[in-house]
């Protein structure tokens, strides 16, 4: 992953993507978002249902001891990894969202 994505879309494109519950929101663009920022997610709601809402840009362990100023950086793994390193494991397993992000084009490889 790059670390640096871009959020730019309306609430109509976004409800209609993902098939979202709730009143229409006015959803500013956000450009260059990098890791601990807060972004837009999509989530699954009690009942089933879909929402979008905010959430800061990392993972922060459940069992963690130490301040978020001394955690290591928990934004960046490899997918082939995710499911067996401890750091991940049980949020790729029980917690999950999907992130409506737009990858700069000068990031993206031409095959």
């Amino acid at each position: 992953m790059c670390g640096r994505f871009t959020q730019r879309y309306t609430w109509r494109q976004v409800h209609e993507l993902y098939d979202l519950t709730g009143a229409a929101r006015n959803l500013r663009a956000h450009y260059n978002i990098a890791p601990t920022d807060t972004v837009n997610v999509a989530r699954l709601a009690a009942g089933g249902t879909n929402e979008l809402v905010s959430m800061r840009w990392g993972l922060i362990p459940w069992w963690r001891e130490k301040p978020l100023k001394q955690l290591p950086a928990t934004f960046n793994v490899r997918a082939e990894r995710v499911a067996t390193k401890p750091m991940f494991r049980d949020a790729f397993k029980r917690h999950r969202c999907i992130i409506p992000a737009v990858v700069p084009h000068n990031l993206v490889r031409e095959s």
